[in-house]
């Protein structure tokens, strides 16, 4: 039975029945004015249980977010913001009701855990509708929040929901296969860190063995507590799923967004420093859904910061104010792209632009000479090659410094000639940055504390180009197809590499890393509770026994460069 307080104003209800039609009940925590009305709607879907209270659940990323930017729990109380949705504090003020949901399986809600499933898309339809059509309600609602909570936002998209009126999925994954489980065919270790850690925790059942939530003394997995071998059965592993599916097909692609069908307007929130799981999706949302209303931010810094910052907070509110409540505050009128344009030493600058990429784009190429290591505006004279073994160090690649300030912002990408010695190769490209001295320029990423300008993948029996999709700038495989390497062969190579901004100063240089392993620094870079110790990727590595065996993946590679096979960094130069 639902329970319910009132609250500086705010009408809180705890475990609303929203019904499904299997007939499984899910729960529900709605925030509303508690003054009669009725008000627009944000919902949020998901499986980090609403229970769970930020602070207690993810202390780490609390505790400096607080710190960094006090801003946050500014006229907010906190005990009711959560892991990567809406602090209500925040919004029902400004007349909106907050709705946050246990997604089936997760948190108070019973059923199977499947995330990303049909059947749990068609749960966040009904609970769209469910939203749309309550006596506090206005008949709109909207969608927002962080990571899973903006990927299925993609996904119910697809659906068209009646009442769905518009969307802000913050730096959200869209392509179940190439943006999360497979970068460029390889398979991703971070979902089974992932699951393990954060949502197996507040999976229903749970119950006396997990959480209680301090301010209403919830449990926050249920209030009945099942065995191990009972909670097994009532989920799948999406990373064993994963594991045993290399190429691209259905499984992938009914966990994936159709752009075809995403009409909704939406406010797209992509991160520089989001590589492995937190741009690519936002990105391709911009250049391929159908809506003709969209837009396209990008900034910096962790991937949960400037979802709560009055930056962010501002941006959603603009968007939401117009779309939900229908106040003229030009929202309409805005440039299509925000880009915050990155310079080192974390500084940021905010310009509005009306395409992506940049039309006035200079694509530039930077030919690699293996024979002296280098990157030349030329193609080399001379044919040279040079090999790395797959699990080392690898080649790395560097520009003369630069005559004058340079900004690169947008796509990147690479075509490498290589040959390997064993029947497959995975090839790991690291774009980074380097001061006059030969210090490296890091950033903080969206989950690494140390990240570089810019990550791309791509296993060589992939290298399978989609015709109809490809681009110089972003090629785009099909994964449909196994083709092995004949040992010594020379092949051509096209590497998608995930988009990025930086200025580069006088001086400095940029560098291109090409391996056959994850890039890692020498020492920790970081650590969370949630995800682990971190050395340069942050959680998004590639470590599976099965999926990299070495005698398939830790041969000899050899990289070529000249006239004949010229291969290249290409790179999204912007003039002044």
């Amino acid at each position: 039975m639902a329970q319910s307080v009132i609250f500086k104003n705010m009408h809180v209800e705890w475990d609303v029945p929203i019904p499904m039609d299997d007939g499984v009940v899910l729960r529900a925590d709605v925030f509303r004015p508690s003054a009669d009305g009725r008000y627009p709607v944000l919902l949020s879907y998901g499986p980090y249980a609403k229970a769970l209270p930020f602070q207690v659940g993810y202390r780490d990323q609390w505790e400096a977010l607080i710190r960094d930017f006090p801003e946050v729990a500014s006229g907010s109380s906190c005990k009711y913001a959560n892991w990567e949705v809406v602090d209500p504090e925040k919004w029902v003020p400004q007349g909106y009701v907050c709705v946050r949901v246990d997604s089936r399986g997760t948190g108070r809600s019973p059923g199977v855990l499947d995330i990303f499933s049909p059947r749990e898309t068609k749960d966040y339809y009904n609970c769209i509708e469910w939203a749309g059509t309550q006596p506090w309600s206005n008949g709109k609602v909207g969608l927002i929040g962080i990571s899973y909570l903006a990927i299925n936002q993609w996904l119910v998209a697809g659906l068209q929901p009646p009442h769905l009126v518009a969307m802000c999925p913050w730096e959200g994954a869209a392509d179940y296969y190439r943006d999360w489980h497979r970068h460029g065919g390889i398979l991703s270790s971070f979902t089974s860190t992932w699951f393990k850690n954060q949502v197996i925790p507040v999976q229903y059942g749970v119950g006396r063995k997990g959480y209680r939530n301090p301010y209403n003394g919830l449990l926050v997995a249920g209030d009945e507590t099942l065995s191990d071998d009972e909670l097994a059965r009532n989920r799948m592993d999406p990373y064993l799923e994963a594991l045993a599916r290399e190429l691209d097909g259905p499984w992938y692609r009914e966990r994936s967004a159709d752009w075809s069908k995403v009409v909704v307007p939406f406010l797209s929130c992509g991160n520089w420093g989001g590589h492995g799981l937190h741009l690519r999706g936002n990105v391709e949302a911009f250049l391929r859904a159908a809506s003709k209303k969209k837009w396209l931010e990008i900034h910096g810094l962790e991937h949960w910061t400037h979802f709560y910052t009055d930056y962010g907070l501002n941006l959603q509110r603009r968007f939401f104010d117009y779309f939900l409540k229908g106040i003229d505050n030009g929202w309409d009128r805005e440039p299509p792209v925000w880009l915050n344009v990155r310079y080192p030493g974390e500084e940021y600058v905010l310009r509005k632009e009306w395409e992506w990429p940049l039309a006035r784009t200079q694509w530039t190429k930077w030919y690699l000479d293996p024979a002296n290591s280098s990157l030349s505006g030329q193609i080399p004279h001379k044919e040279s090659h040079a090999t790395y073994h797959a699990m080392g160090q690898g080649i790395t690649f560097w520009t003369p410094p630069f005559e004058k300030e340079t900004e690169i912002t947008g796509p990147v990408a690479a075509k490498v000639f290589i040959s390997s010695s064993t029947t497959d190769a995975d090839l790991f490209l690291v774009l980074r940055l380097f001061d006059p001295e030969g210090r490296e320029v890091t950033f903080r990423g969206a989950v690494e504390p140390a990240a570089p300008v810019a990550q791309g993948w791509l296993r060589a029996s992939h290298r399978k180009l989609d015709p109809d999709l490809s681009r110089e700038w972003r090629p785009y495989h099909s994964h449909d197809e196994y083709q092995p390497l004949t040992p010594g062969e020379i092949y051509e190579l096209d590497i998608e590499i995930w988009p990025t901004s930086i200025v580069v100063p006088p001086g400095y240089r940029l560098a291109l890393t090409i391996q056959g392993r994850d890039f890692e620094r020498e020492g920790e870079t970081g650590q969370l509770e949630t995800l682990g110790r971190f050395r340069g990727s942050g959680p998004f590595v590639h470590k599976d026994p099965w999926d990299r065996r070495l005698e398939i993946f830790g041969g000899q590679v050899t990289v070529y460069g000249g006239a004949s096979r010229p291969s290249y960094l290409l790179l999204p130069v912007i003039p002044n």
